[in-house]
């Protein structure tokens, strides 16, 4: 039967033909680090083949990938996706610290694969960032320059919240805002929606900045929706929920995107996809963006027609007023013929 040793646990196991490493190791209470629970998403569970690599299975389509991407020698193997049969192997555990077993032991009750640390998601990403604010807030005093952030980010958050999304970090100035973590069906329209929402609530809450510090405020917003990997963390007391993944770098460089351009709301191709529909879009420029090859077609978006009533909110369309709700129907006309006469042209 085939023999797995291990190094450096100096620990040698028998399994069945065709066992995958992983699953084996861990049946046998070895402490072998998975952090995406065994499916191929990460790195943490490879080991080094150094005896035994041709009684190895070969790479799976997963693995093969992966190893492409990190450039992987023949003899470096995810444990998750090589099964051993014929022989004995002999390979080293590459993530191993006290911090591992420690984690290891506590989830390792019953169970032979553990929970993954977060979950892949196709999400809608969106940032925001104060143009100029830190020449702004080097003329004012540390108290001001909270309570300037403290009223602009209420605002935001507010838009952010009533479209369904949550502000997920902030950075000085800036932030990042999740839409579509419980239900991405609409995450690209909610975002799409709060940003244009975020830029009507600053121009309601610039005269107020313009009476006290004589100065209004400018953002610019990138959002894009892609595929991330949404877990905790942070220390164990005090971890939130963040999203990992080239989707939110992307994001992040649409948004400062916005200075070059001269605009304050980029949205993506994948997010115009999702939205274009609804949209009202001023112009699409190709843009470069550092860190990728090429030119990428970024869409300036100015407007979106309101959302349609529901019955539960007739109640409060009453005490709308009659002007208000011919401008909200001619709004939502105009956005239809503007796209309309878009697709003509």
């Amino acid at each position: 039967m085939p023999h797995i040793h291990y190094l450096p646990d100096d620990r040698t196991i028998e399994i069945d033909d065709n066992d995958i490493i992983l699953e084996a190791s861990l049946s046998a209470g070895i402490p072998h680090t998975h952090a995406c629970g065994g499916s191929a998403r990460c790195s943490t569970c490879r080991v080094l083949i150094v005896e035994g690599l041709e009684f190895c299975s070969p790479r799976t389509s997963p693995e093969e990938e992966l190893a492409k991407k990190l450039g992987l020698e023949p003899e470096i193997r995810l444990a998750c996706q090589t099964q051993v049969a014929g022989g004995k192997v002999i390979l080293r555990r590459l993530a191993i610290d006290s911090e591992d077993l420690e984690v290891f032991n506590e989830e390792m009750v019953g169970k032979l694969i553990s929970a993954p640390v977060g979950h892949e998601k196709k999400i809608a990403i969106l940032f925001a960032d104060i143009r100029g604010f830190t020449a702004f807030a080097e003329s004012l005093l540390p108290y001001d320059v909270i309570y300037v952030l403290n009223r602009y980010f209420q605002k935001m958050g507010f838009a952010i919240n009533k479209n369904g999304g949550m502000i997920n970090n902030y950075m000085g100035d800036g932030f990042m805002a999740l839409f579509g973590l419980e239900n991405p069906e609409k995450a690209a329209e909610q975002a799409v929606r709060a940003g244009v929402e975020m830029l009507e609530e600053l121009e309601k809450l610039n005269p107020y900045f313009e009476t006290l510090y004589r100065h209004r405020l400018r953002i610019g917003i990138g959002i894009h929706c892609g595929w991330v990997v949404v877990g905790n963390l942070g220390a164990s007391n005090s971890q939130t929920v963040t999203a990992i993944g080239d989707a939110v770098n992307f994001a992040s460089r649409i948004e400062a995107a916005n200075k070059q351009v001269g605009t304050s709301l980029l949205i993506s191709e994948e997010t115009y996809q999702e939205v274009k529909e609804l949209a009202i879009v001023n112009q699409c420029v190709l843009v470069e963006i550092p860190g990728k090859s090429g030119e990428y077609p970024l869409y300036e978006v100015i407007g979106m027609p309101p959302l349609p009533v529901e019955i539960e909110d007739l109640f409060e369309v009453t005490k709308v007023s009659i002007w208000q709700t011919f401008v909200n129907k001619l709004r939502a006309f105009s956005a239809a013929v503007y796209n309309w006469i878009r697709k003509i042209f």
